[in-house]
């Protein structure tokens, strides 16, 4: 069964939904749950040379991801062990590299999120990270905006 449950987050309703998910799951097995923002650079979207002049401070970004966190987990109650990680980059990327160094089993993650440039892009780090993942990834669709049933 799964012991380390990787759940990305953005903040939007599509990733409380994987959380819930993700709590469910825990109890059920004991798993203790990773919760993971990856804040966006300028460099992340712009390129090092394009985001020249943008500044963003280590703790507006920490701040930032702290919000994103407490509006995952807001409502959301959770009597098992959750870790939470804030940390700055490529999406995609960072889930990816948190997979292999903290030795995750499951990622559960929402089927799309609400950044910036959602319209464009998508789903593309769900996407990224199910071609990619050397573990199972579990993605949860809102569409219904269904509760998740009970095992």
């Amino acid at each position: 069964m799964y012991k380390r449950i990787l759940v990305p987050t953005d903040g939007s309703e599509s990733s409380r939904l994987a959380f819930s998910h993700a709590i469910k799951l825990a109890k059920i097995s004991g798993a203790e749950i990773f919760l993971l923002h990856v804040t966006f650079t300028p460099q992340v979207y712009w390129g090092n040379n394009l985001a020249y002049g943008v500044t963003i401070s280590d703790k507006e970004l920490q701040e930032l991801g702290n919000s994103v966190i407490e509006a995952t987990r807001k409502d959301l109650e959770a009597d098992i062990k959750v870790t939470t990680i804030i940390v700055s980059g490529s999406p995609a990327q960072k889930i990816l590299k948190l997979v292999n160094d903290k030795k995750i089993d499951l990622v559960i993650m929402g089927s799309h999120g609400h950044g910036p440039f959602s319209g464009a892009f998508l789903g593309s780090v769900s996407q990224r990270v199910l071609a990619k993942a050397t573990c199972p990834v579990m993605v949860t669709k809102d569409l219904c905006r269904c509760e998740p049933r009970e095992p």
